[in-house]
């Protein structure tokens, strides 16, 4: 894990500073990476993080007293926007972005990842754009991590905020029922399909020459769905022996990431009718 110091600003072009959260672990990486976007006037912060008040402080310094005309949530998970309360409550920027996790859409369960106490003040849709002084972000909605996923572009320089669907570390972890292989496979294609010169992610260093990243994302997706169908066609199995054979030598931390990737990839296949589920096995559809 990169030692990088948390609670710096760093400005990575004049329209974008970066701040890194103390929340580092094998999730998230060095720590969940919030931006201040804007110039010498007003600002947008996107994904203010954990709820810590030094990250909070962290913040205030690199918005150095100028207007924040919103708090931009790409996600609804725990380390990218229960800062947001707090932040707004201290600038009285109104909070936008990714729709809230709606537990009646996903049964009983219940995911420790989620920020249950989120509640935007305006849910943005494909499309919708957030201006203030020399700026212009627009919400890209890019589901599969989450069901609500958004990415932003600021117009003005090329670069695409990407929260967790493109990272610059890993990739991102889908998690079924919010999260959806087929959503998020169709969400890297239309990355694709743009000419955005750089994606900021919320975890991992700035990508460079981000369509040749989403090209290999979608290739590794591939990849790993043929190991899936390979297995498969041996005998029917049962999602741990699965990951115990396609993610030799993974750190143990990260296993149950690694069974619900599998999982995803799983429904996905069986949605496309190439497999079935008997009870904790799964098959090659008849």
């Amino acid at each position: 894990m990169a030692d990088l110091p948390t609670g710096m600003p760093i400005q990575l072009e004049p329209l974008v500073i970066r701040v890194l959260a103390p929340n580092a672990s094998a999730y998230t990486y060095t720590g969940t990476q919030s931006y201040v976007v804007g110039g010498a006037g007003d600002v947008a912060v996107i994904d203010p993080g954990p709820d810590d008040g030094g990250h909070l402080a962290a913040l205030e310094r690199a918005i150095d007293g100028r207007p924040v005309r919103a708090i931009m949530i790409t996600h609804h998970h725990r380390d990218h926007s229960p800062l947001a309360r707090r932040l707004s409550a201290a600038t009285a920027a109104p909070i936008v972005g990714a729709a809230p996790f709606a537990p009646g859409d996903h049964g009983s369960r219940a995911d420790a990842a989620f920020d249950a106490d989120y509640a935007p003040d305006r849910v943005l849709a494909e499309g919708d754009t957030v201006g203030g002084d020399g700026w212009t972000l627009t919400a890209l909605a890019t589901p599969g991590h989450t069901s609500a996923h958004l990415c932003f572009a600021l117009a003005e320089t090329r670069a695409l905020f990407s929260g967790d669907h493109v990272m610059g570390w890993a990739t991102s972890v889908v998690s079924p029922p919010d999260g959806d292989m087929g959503a998020y496979m169709a969400s890297l294609d239309k990355l694709m399909g743009r000419d955005d010169r750089v994606f900021y992610p919320g975890h991992g260093e700035a990508v460079e020459n981000p369509r040749r990243l989403v090209r290999g994302m979608l290739g590794h997706r591939k990849q790993r769905e043929g190991q899936i169908l390979r297995l498969l066609r041996e005998d029917g199995q049962a999602i741990p022996a699965m990951v115990g054979r396609m993610y030799a030598g993974l750190d143990t931390l990260l296993l149950p990431a690694a069974e619900r990737s599998v999982l995803a990839h799983l429904y996905d296949l069986a949605n496309r009718g190439l497999v079935a589920q008997e009870g904790e096995t799964w098959r090659i559809a008849a």
